[in-house]
């Protein structure tokens, strides 16, 4: 008994010195991480840098009048991020670094990944034609590869669908939404731009359609699909898709303002989705840049795919891939973005992976200099390349 004592004390000793060293060693971890990232803000003059672009950005607001937030980063790290304005300019409610931005087109670059985790998880193929999920979809030949790559030759529905909505947004008196556009495809049939894989032609409706396959395969609302998958997964919980549900759920959403600083008067189509449709904050955009840089989501493979351009048939530096624009020097050195505009929201999701820039902007008031980001560009590195993004999407 007395030797069993002894060895249970002795148990006990080492199990919390065990303990104690356990927590010391996690400490010192910590503290060179806080040290590594600190070395990184210096070695990449990120102080001085920050205060170039905050007055390149009052400058803005000041001569463009810019309403938004804004963050840039480098080698993953957040160098700069602010707001500017108000979230309802009627209101004068200040925005915050938290508040939510419809991302409009910039929202393709999540219904993508939708598609490629479904594809990763074994649920559909790229190669799948519509008619495998819709079979009485009109139009022949048309895989999901190509609606991703906007290779199908489909219209854009923001332009065939109008004429049967009226003033109310409403179609055979519902709402107007993902049900009601694939409705019309398949009883209006209207003409197609080009035959499949053909060429590049940008169109909504693409995306709109990959909306409607991850609510086939998967059994749940896209919001809902959206939220479980991708949001929630990435700790972006002030993302989400414009929906009666998840609207209610967040009060941090901004209002859409034309140049003017008026109200954005509704539109038909704003309950179409997968196209656009998704509210975010710079922050969480940033979680999900970031999450580009590993397989917390999409394999590499999978992101390789997602970053290679699939409009070949015009040589040049610039192309799309699933979801994403890019525009490709060589030698490595590729720029990975893409823009949005509705309803008085303008976005730029930018992503140079070369030196892990990000560049965000979110504006809920019609503002076309956010484009405009070559200024951004010559502070984080003098030798930048001259920048033309496209515009408005």
């Amino acid at each position: 008994m007395k030797y069993y004592i002894i060895f249970s004390f002795f148990v006990l000793l080492f199990t919390c010195c065990s303990s104690e060293t356990s927590k010391n060693s996690e400490n010192q971890e910590a503290v060179l991480s806080k040290d590594s990232i600190n070395k990184i803000l210096k070695e990449i003059h990120a102080k001085e840098k920050a205060y170039q672009l905050d007055t390149l950005f009052k400058n803005k607001v000041k001569l463009a009048g810019f309403n938004g937030c804004v963050l840039v980063a480098q080698r993953g790290q957040i160098i700069y991020e602010r707001s500017f304005g108000y979230a309802d300019l009627e209101k004068k409610d200040s925005l915050k670094i938290n508040s939510a931005f419809q991302l409009a087109s910039t929202s393709k670059t999540l219904t993508a990944a939708a598609i490629l985790l479904l594809r990763d998880q074994g649920k559909l193929k790229l190669t799948d034609c519509i008619q495998k999920f819709f079979p009485d979809f009109p139009y022949q030949h048309i895989t999901i590869n190509l609606l991703l790559s906007h290779r199908s030759g489909l219209g854009n529905y923001l332009y065939f669908c109008e004429p049967y909505c009226d003033k109310d947004n409403c179609y055979n008196g519902k709402v107007f939404d993902n049900a009601s556009f694939l409705q019309i495809m398949l009883t209006s049939k209207p003409p197609v731009y080009a035959l499949p894989n053909k060429k590049f032609e940008y169109s909504n409706t693409n995306y709109a359609l990959l909306a409607c396959i991850v609510e086939k395969v998967s059994g749940m609302s896209f919001p809902d699909f959206m939220e479980q998958t991708i949001f929630k997964p990435l700790g972006m919980k002030d993302t989400w898709v414009h929906s009666a549900k998840y609207d209610s759920l967040h009060a941090d959403k901004t209002v859409g303002h034309n140049a003017k600083g008026s109200y954005e008067k509704e539109k038909f189509a704003d309950d179409v989705y997968g196209d656009k449709g998704v509210f975010s904050t710079v922050e969480d955009i940033f979680k999900w840049d970031q999450a580009l840089y590993s397989e917390k989501l999409l394999s590499k493979k999978t992101l390789e795919e997602a970053f290679t351009g699939y409009s070949n048939e015009h040589k040049g530096k610039r192309n799309y891939g699933y979801g994403w624009r890019l525009v490709d020097y060589g030698k490595g050195n590729k720029v990975i973005y893409h823009n949005g505009w509705w309803h008085g929201y303008n976005s730029l999701f930018f992503r140079r992976p070369t030196d892990q820039t990000t560049i965000i902007i979110l504006s809920n008031k019609h503002n076309r200099s956010i484009y405009q980001i070559q200024g951004v560009l010559s502070i984080l590195n003098s030798n930048s390349v001259l920048m033309e993004l496209e515009g408005a999407e």
